[in-house]
């Protein structure tokens, strides 16, 4: 276990390609045998303790490098139930330090070239061009300002590398005019209704168009999941494919978990092509809860909100990752995930914040089942000065059976079904469930859709796509 860092164990370090000059190998070794031992480093070759309130965010199993995932909880990690969460422990450390504004800056993703490197190599160099002697004087210098600004020009051109250039700020859209039918009816102010179709299970697609049909009069945007709980089924993309041609406005859901920083940027060209401009930007569920032989859980080529702020660049400043210019950039509505009930929501709120400066214009809640507690989290977003810069769509999904309410509360991440709830269900017969569940559902939209901050709701009906219409009309939404 490192000495500084709340991990249950020093893990192996990362190794390089490629082979070094021994002066590199040297500084590399030293570098690992003090930073091992004090934060468990592994050597990803792009230090971010000073961001992280020195914890390695690298502890986590997910490799997550810009905040917790939507599972985050104060008793153990999702992935590796023998660990805490240790973005939960950066988020706790850097609140109690009043450091928690470092953790709004959007980090890179790794560079693989420079795993398993040393990062003191970079410091040097960085100190150098903006003056050794200059810098040490001015870590002594009675002047803060000085200070920050001295230390800032060393370390932030090492942590922030000029092909990524993140920062901390609030980033607008660099255009005017509607991409998408979403896009419109929210900015236009209309309370919006989006739905979740579930992508079938092999090739058939004649129940897949047919719950299209079935809804499409009733909500303004359709999504399609990929591949939840880690799970394979017919791709979010081929779905939105087919909705587009159908004359439905698709929003196209990318799990990070499964996406290389180069497929996902084809993928986007592709798809926007295709007519989908709606993007949810998730990380996705570990593979960890998905059906065996499990899939790499090491590390993320990216996480969410790396792929909002690519994505962001991608289409306000018409450029790839690596730099080169494009002719014409995607046209592109961004969205993001949002957990009110993971972790605490002072934390959740800035994460939330991060998300928006990073690129994200929408958010569709995860499950909401405690109109007090998303109300908590609402007033967390506002004391952040943000409900005026998202569209939130708050995510309801009615329950079938007993077992589901104790599946979703006990396995799902992030998700939480209040004790009366549970109750509920143990104590109704089960010929009643669903029309149990329909009630209960119709209960918390009404608490929950005049709420300050609420542009919309999201329906997920997990595979009972029948029940839309019956839920939208009885609401009083139609």
């Amino acid at each position: 276990m490192a000495l500084f860092t709340p991990g249950r164990r020093w893990q192996p370090p990362f190794l390089p390609f490629k082979r070094e000059p021994f002066g590199k190998r040297f500084l590399r070794k030293i570098e690992r045998w003090i930073k091992g031992p004090l934060f468990g480093c592994r050597m990803c070759g792009n230090c971010l303790l000073q961001e992280t309130a020195f914890i390695c965010p690298m502890e986590c199993p997910k490799g997550m490098r810009n905040g917790p995932c939507g599972g985050s909880t104060p008793e153990k990690c999702y992935v590796d139930e023998t660990r805490p969460c240790i973005w939960y422990k950066i988020y706790e450390r850097s609140f109690r330090m009043g450091r928690e504004s470092r953790l709004l800056e959007v980090l890179p993703p790794l560079d693989w070239d420079k795993v398993g490197t040393e990062t003191w190599g970079d410091v040097i160099r960085s100190a150098r061009d903006f003056g050794t002697g200059k810098f040490i004087r001015e870590r002594f210098s009675r002047d803060r300002e000085k200070k920050q600004i001295s230390w800032e020009a060393v370390f932030q051109p090492v942590r922030q590398p000029r092909w990524w250039n993140g920062d901390s700020d609030y980033h607008a859209p660099g255009y005017q005019k509607p991409f998408s039918r979403l896009e419109r009816e929210l900015k236009s102010g209309k309370f919006v209704i989006t739905a979740e179709v579930s992508p079938p299970l092999s090739t058939a697609t004649g129940k897949l168009k047919r719950d299209i049909e079935h809804i499409r009069e009733m909500v303004t945007a359709i999504n399609f999941t990929d591949s939840a709980s880690a799970s394979p089924r017919m791709s979010s993309m081929a779905c939105s494919k087919i909705a587009a041609d159908l004359g439905v406005d698709p929003v196209l859901q990318i799990a990070a978990r499964d996406k290389t920083r180069s497929g996902l940027q084809s993928d986007i060209m592709g798809v926007n092509v295709m007519g989908v401009h709606n993007v949810l930007c998730i990380t996705g569920d570990n593979a960890r809860i998905g059906p065996s032989p499990t899939s790499n859980t090491n590390i993320l080529d990216l996480d969410a909100i790396q792929m909002l702020w690519l994505l962001r660049r991608m289409r306000d400043e018409g450029i790839y990752l690596d730099g080169r210019k494009m002719k014409a950039p995607p046209e592109l509505f961004l969205g993001a995930a949002a957990s009110p009930f993971a972790s605490e929501p002072r934390f959740q709120a800035l994460r939330e914040e991060k998300k928006i400066n990073a690129g994200a214009q929408f958010f569709q809640t995860n499950l909401i089942y405690d109109p007090d507690g998303f109300e908590i989290w609402l007033e967390a977003l506002d004391r952040r000065n943000i409900l005026d810069k998202v569209y939130i769509l708050a995510g309801v999904t009615p329950i079938r059976s007993n077992r589901m309410a104790q599946y979703l509360h006990h396995t799902i991440p992030g998700v939480k079904v209040p004790l009366r709830i549970l109750d509920r269900f143990e104590h109704a017969k089960e010929d009643d469930y669903e029309e149990v569940g329909v009630e209960i559902a119709l209960d918390i939209i009404e608490k929950i859709k005049n709420k300050p901050g609420i542009n919309g709701l999201h329906l997920m009906s997990v595979g009972w796509e029948t029940i839309i219409p019956r839920m939208i009309s009885e609401s009083g939404l139609s």
